[in-house]
């Protein structure tokens, strides 16, 4: 009995977590519960005027534009936190600064501390990779390189690629963005 309740000590938080995330994913998406579809509740994104209308546009283009703009980054980021799957983009981040570790010692711990975060099973915030992947992640882990990371970080690039970029750029908020930048270009052009 004292196994069953040091289990539980370890999965019943981890499991409570995912059913509260689903449980908000089901609120967030009824309108009767607060969450209009309407312009009011939109993400903000739009009425950021330090997005050149350039960038926003470019956005579109391909994912690897949206990632080399820090707009682009934070308008992606507050959208994936809509579909509660922030982590994704979060572990991505964290490998690209992961990469710019020099110190052998700290490569070391902020490999344990991603490992930990993001891809270990049952992680608090688990990117969804494949076993094998997993598993050989944990194993570059003995000796941590600034690469140890970059078949789960691409696994996780190409699921945000394949599937949450193009949702986002279907989405209210990228639309009203992509409209008010494509407006803010055409009376920039009839003005000169």
């Amino acid at each position: 009995s004292s196994r069953a309740l040091s289990s539980c000590s370890v999965t019943c938080p981890r499991e409570k977590t995912k059913d509260l995330k689903t449980r908000l994913g089901i609120l967030l998406h009824k309108p009767e519960l607060g969450h209009k579809t309407g312009s009011s509740s939109k993400l903000q994104l739009g009425s950021r005027r330090r997005d050149s209308s350039r960038d926003v546009l470019e956005w579109r283009e391909s994912f690897d534009q949206l990632l080399k703009s820090k707009s682009g980054v934070n308008a992606f980021h507050t959208f994936l936190k809509t579909e509660f799957s922030e982590e994704n983009l979060d572990f991505w981040l964290a490998c690209e600064d992961f990469k710019k570790t020099r110190s052998k010692t700290k490569l070391a711990s902020k490999a344990n501390r991603i490992f930990e975060e993001f891809v270990q099973s049952e992680a608090p915030r688990e990117v969804n990779i494949d076993h094998e992947t997993r598993e050989i992640t944990r194993k570059n882990l003995s000796g941590a390189t600034s690469a140890c990371f970059n078949e789960a970080q691409a696994k996780t690039r190409t699921l945000m690629e394949k599937d949450s970029y193009p949702r986002f750029l279907k989405s209210a908020s990228y639309q009203d963005m992509s409209r008010q930048a494509a407006s803010r270009g055409t009376s920039k052009r009839s003005h000169t």
